[in-house]
């Protein structure tokens, strides 16, 4: 996301492209009141806008509903969230405004959902941003989850979406298994094909050639690196791709 996307945050700009509750609140940190549209005032706004957007107003609510921000999360939230130094008191005005209550994300994850309905993948991103955060101090507590879940809900990622997700963040379900959505019924050779199509969806260059903002590339190289870090535990575990003992 380039500087001039988040010097517009001080003038109101955003809020009326964004529409709905994400730009009444970027319109709030402007001085303006906005009307809760259902859609922005010049058409559907750009999905990096919304992307970005939302993603730091979900993690401000998150942070919110488990009543305390470590400063690891803080950090995870910085490394995701790429703004420049001349910037970053507007953003800590807008994560601020958004977290000052835990009530009324439903409404910035329903935007969020139906801006990017056709595109699924996205908004496994957001909640993926999300889990980074949320685990960045070692253990994700459970206001947070519940809190996930309930975004999960809203974006129609169901109970097998949700606990892959989730895996490639805890490490005390930690199964390569079901990292990659995958079963231990299957053979090598489609756990094989299963990992090589989960790389090619996933991997970072898709989002550069979307056009996506920086979070989403970002988002999706640790995703691709958890993805990676299954596919190598399950090759040890089963031995694929060792070589066969030569013949005495």
């Amino acid at each position: 996301m380039t500087s001039s996307f988040w010097g517009l945050l001080g003038g109101g700009g955003l809020g009326f492209a964004l529409g709905g509750p994400l730009g009444a609140l970027v319109g709030a940190l402007a001085g303006h009141v906005l009307i809760d549209r259902e859609g922005a005032l010049f058409g559907p706004a750009p999905k990096q806008l919304i992307f970005t957007t939302g993603l730091v107003a979900l993690a401000a609510k998150m942070a919110r509903a488990d009543g305390v921000v470590t400063r690891e999360e803080i950090a995870a939230f910085e490394r995701i969230v790429e703004v420049p130094e001349e910037q970053k008191a507007q953003v800590e005005r807008l994560f601020d405004l958004a977290k000052q209550t835990s009530d009324g994300f439903e409404a910035y994850a329903q935007q969020i959902a139906e801006a990017f309905r056709d595109e699924p993948a996205l908004l496994e991103d957001v909640l993926d941003g999300l889990f980074l955060i949320a685990a960045a101090d070692g253990a994700i507590h459970e206001r947070e989850h519940a809190y996930l879940r309930d975004v999960a809900t809203i974006f129609a990622i169901d109970e097998a979406g949700f606990a892959r997700i989730e895996a490639r963040h805890l490490r005390r379900r930690d199964d390569p298994y079901l990292v990659l959505g995958a079963s231990r019924e299957m053979s090598d050779g489609e756990l094989k094909q299963l990992h090589r199509r989960l790389v090619l969806e996933n991997h970072p260059d898709r989002e550069i050639a979307r056009g996506l903002p920086e979070e989403a590339v970002c988002i999706a190289t640790r995703r691709l690196a958890s993805i990676n870090a299954a596919w190598d535990a399950i090759e040890k575990e089963r031995g694929i791709g060792r070589k066969e003992p030569e013949p005495a």
